[in-house]
């Protein structure tokens, strides 16, 4: 953000009145110009109010920020000319091409542009500034309030959705508009492709009035003179509008081709500055968007059918894109540039990894039972899609990533799908694009957090949205380990974060502790080679990766920060007009917070240990049947566990419990500091320790507690103070260390043993704890485990080593990754400038000028806060 935010004061506000008025349905009519850096058109919201919303005698403040306690004001745009961005855009009254529509006219450039930008101005959402009311009292206007930043709002008016010939049959009072499009929204789910063809009709309908509007820093806010209730408000309005260069909510930038591309970067604030939208969760909505962009670029977007371009007049194209199942705004989502496709080869038997049978019981749920959501044409009622393991899905990638996505990523796709199947059942979503995006890809605001330390590889490879996955190209280098979990974790993420949504967003563990914990056992699954006993190993070293990761994250970061149910009895609690905060949303400290991913999984793990994975799993598929296309909480989720479960199977166990121990504290939860010592004989890890150290007094996998150093304002600080920590390694890896230079004839070679990559992350961890390691030790390390071709994880890890031991024949490993892996590389950044070499320190510099132009922004803030 422009303005310094009050660390006080760093909640993110969500102020749409989804209490008094609902968005059922957006249509979104866009341009997109890389010229001018600008998306442009019109979004068309069809709403819904309820007996709830009708006129009541109390009055609601919500809010309505402003920049004195004056009333707000509201004014009519005034009529002047919009400057043309591009004078190849088109019409928005085309055809669509799922869609027989009908109708042409030319596109309204009246408004002033400016005048209702949204204020550069921070604000809250609980003080006497918001004095604006959102519900009615008196004679008193109703006012729509939405959220919305970064946005050229031009125009504002209704729709008149009575003159879309054959809209009569959808009601017997043609001539209540309202009425129309409450008809419209309550069709049955069969008719869903009448319904989207009548709301693109509906959205090009011409306008029946101007309504008066305003914007501030969080919110546009419009009226209808005379409507003072949200029965009486105009249910279709068509909102004309533009995005900023800077807007907060998409980042323009160039592929690895060096071609331009556009896409959505998952911010802290969402996609209020995309378009004007209601943000809360509880907002579940429908769309569809007609996007147009010149002829050599692809548009993706979240959406059921894999949309093909229709060709326009002079080299642009349009793309159409829906979805029928209500999901938040916030997962809306868009990508444009000069992607290539590679297709994979048709399935065979061979792709399909080896499900095991299910028992009755088990399979029962999979197939049958009444869905609880709102209707909407779900999978799990279709028996073909509940039988079906791998799911349609495309690649898309820079062309000089090719060879890379066809080596690497093509392979493990179904093995992926189909492991995930095996474990959940029927896929949530019809299709999958994934796409491997820019390598300025950053973790900042994806899924509201950044790296901590080194823990990339939990956040800034990847980032799943409906229909679609970014993944960065750091996942395509090396063995398949780095590039197959991210692809399982983002899978897992159909299921936990997407088709069962956080109702308060202050919960992130139920995506992301349930992502994490799933990976493993989607990645455990989908190698179909592994026995059960390696499997196990696997996992194990996993969480021995994740206990250390965890153990550093308790130490360097303010309490209050580490606890996953922060409202505690206040969780999902809303105003009375339905807005809210997000605890923390703006706060700089936060992006670096892995704590949702480590203690939810650690939560997940215990309980699946505790009940058997057999019992939790199982209970798991259901708690997926019965939950889909819905919003929960925490005590959703757990009440349903302990009621399905045997008695005899949860002693002591419960949602208080549960809650006291896990959630709603900070620091390692009791019964995982119990479990310490099962962590520390993990069997890979064991074999890591032959690597680096001997003798049973000095343990080689030392889970002693980091010296405290307080909250981690800045990356780096936290790492180094764990590196400094006492190191205990003394075998062969210390021995070679300490070996002199020339060595007598008969002294035997040491052999090294081969290791996996999350063993190589161990065993360059323990190295980093050693105070000094010779570059020959570096150079033997380089050579027998071929380092610099590893995965972005291991290489991480190397990097630190060149840099803390000035290793210079290396550095141009670092300087590769500093390019390569940007969102990874903010830590090295500071460990190059923290050496105080002045070697290191241009070497650092130097990077940073050829990459910032192309570094995500708030990346290369962080990183010239650091450097200069």
């Amino acid at each position: 953000m422009d303005k310094k935010l009050d660390p006080s004061r760093d909640d993110l506000p969500l102020v749409a009145n989804t209490s008094h008025i609902l968005v059922k349905h957006y249509v979104l009519d866009l341009d997109v110009d890389f010229e001018s850096q600008v998306i442009e058109g019109t979004i068309v919201l069809f709403l819904e109010s309820g007996n709830r919303f009708k006129k009541r005698s109390s009055s609601t403040e919500v809010a309505c920020p402003s920049e004195s306690n004056e009333a707000c004001k509201f004014r009519m745009p005034e009529p002047c000319q919009i400057p043309v961005t591009n004078t190849k855009t088109f019409s928005s009254k085309i055809g669509y091409n799922d869609f027989v529509i009908c109708g042409k006219g030319e596109k309204d450039t009246s408004g002033k542009d400016g005048n209702h930008d949204n204020q550069e101005q921070a604000s809250g959402i609980s003080s006497s500034k918001y004095c604006c009311d959102t519900g009615n009292h008196g004679s008193e206007e109703f006012l729509l309030v939405l959220d919305c930043c970064d946005l050229s709002v031009l125009k504002v008016e209704e729709v008149d959705v009575a003159a879309v010939p054959g809209i009569e049959k959808f009601t017997r009072s043609p001539k209540l508009r309202n009425q129309i499009v409450h008809e419209l929204m309550a069709l049955p789910a069969d008719r869903w492709r009448e319904q989207l063809d009548y709301y693109a009709r509906c959205s090009q309908a011409p306008g029946c009035g101007e309504l008066l509007f305003d914007t501030d820093t969080w919110s546009l806010q419009i009226r209808k003179t005379g409507a003072q209730t949200a029965t009486d408000f105009p249910h279709a309005i068509r909102i004309q509008y533009r995005t900023k260069p800077q807007g907060r909510s998409v980042t323009w930038t160039s592929d690895q081709s060096g071609r331009p591309c556009v896409y959505t970067v998952g911010s802290p604030i969402n996609n209020r500055a995309l378009f004007p939208c209601q943000e809360p969760p509880v907002a579940m909505s429908t769309w569809q968007a007609t996007v147009r962009a010149a002829a050599s670029f692809v548009v993706l977007m979240s959406g059921e059918n894999s949309a093909k371009p229709t060709q326009l007049q002079e080299d642009y194209s349009s793309w159409h894109y829906y979805v029928t199942m209500p999901m938040p705004a916030s997962t809306f989502t868009i990508a444009v540039g000069s992607w290539t496709e590679m297709k994979p080869e048709i399935c065979s038997s061979n792709d399909v990894a080896t499900e095991r049978s299910f028992s009755p019981s088990e399979a029962d749920f999979r197939y049958i039972g009444v869905c609880g959501h709102m209707e909407y044409p779900c999978r799990f009622q279709k028996a073909s899609a509940t039988t079906q393991k791998i799911i349609p899905h495309r690649v898309f990638a820079p062309a000089c990533l090719k060879g890379a996505c066809q080596e690497t990523l093509l392979p493990l796709i179904p093995p992926c799908l189909s492991a995930a199947h095996s474990v959940l059942g029927t896929h949530p979503f019809s299709r999958l694009d994934i796409l491997i995006v820019p390598a300025n890809f950053s973790s900042l605001g994806m899924a509201r957090s950044l790296i901590y330390l080194e823990w990339y590889d939990l956040k800034t490879s990847s980032f799943c949205i409906p229909h679609i996955v970014f993944l960065s190209q750091s996942t395509l280098t090396g063995m398949s380990q780095l590039c197959g979990t991210r692809l399982c974790h983002e899978i897992a993420h159909a299921w936990f974060g997407l088709a069962i949504g956080a109702r308060d967003w202050t919960e992130e563990w139920l995506s992301e502790g349930f992502a994490t914990h799933l990976e493993d056992v989607f990645w455990a699954k989908a190698q179909q080679q592994l026995a059960p006993h390696e499997a196990r190993e696997q996992q194990e070293l996993r969480a021995c990766l994740r206990w250390r990761r965890l153990q550093d994250e308790v130490q360097n970061s303010p309490e209050e920060m580490q606890v996953l149910r922060p409202n505690k009895e206040k969780t999902g609690h809303v105003s009375d007009s339905g807005s809210s905060v997000i605890r923390h949303g703006l706060n700089p400290e936060k992006v670096f917070m892995q704590v949702h991913y480590l203690k939810g999984y650690f939560l997940l793990r215990f309980l699946a240990k505790r009940l058997g994975e057999d019992t939790y799993f199982s209970f798991l598929r259901k708690f997926v049947h019965t939950f889909h296309g819905q919003l929960i909480l925490s005590q959703d989720f757990l009440q349903m566990l302990l009621e399905n479960i045997p008695e005899e199977k949860r002693p002591e166990l419960s949602v208080g419990n549960i809650f006291r121990d896990w959630l709603e504290s900070s620091g390692i939860p009791q019964p995982l500091q119990r479990e310490r010592q099962a962590l520390a004989e993990c069997g890979l890890a064991q074999q890591v320790s032959a690597e680096v150290s001997a003798g049973d007094a000095v343990h080689a996998f030392p889970f002693l507690p980091p010296r405290a150093v307080g909250p981690a304002l800045h990356p780096w600080r936290g790492a180094r103070d764990r590196r400094r920590r006492r190191a205990t390694t003394v075998a062969k890896w210390v021995r070679v260390n300490r070996r002199p230079r020339k060595r007598k004839r008969k002294d035997r070679e040491e052999v090294f043993e081969k290791l996996l990559p999350d063993q190589l992350v161990l065993l360059l961890e323990h190295l980093l704890e050693q105070k000094t390691v010779t570059p020959r030790t570096l150079q033997s390390l380089e050579r027998i485990y071929r380092l610099s071709e590893q995965d972005a994880e291991v290489r991480h890890r190397w990097c630190e080593l060149i840099v803390k031991h000035k290793y210079t024949k290396a550095y141009r490993d670092v300087e590769r990754f500093l390019q390569e892996d940007q969102a990874m590389g903010i830590y090295l950044y500071g460990e190059l400038m923290l050496s105080e070499d002045p070697r290191q320190q241009h070497l650092a510099r130097r990077c940073f000028e050829l990459s910032r132009e192309q570094m995500d922004k708030s990346s290369a803030e962080v990183v010239a806060e650091m450097l200069f």
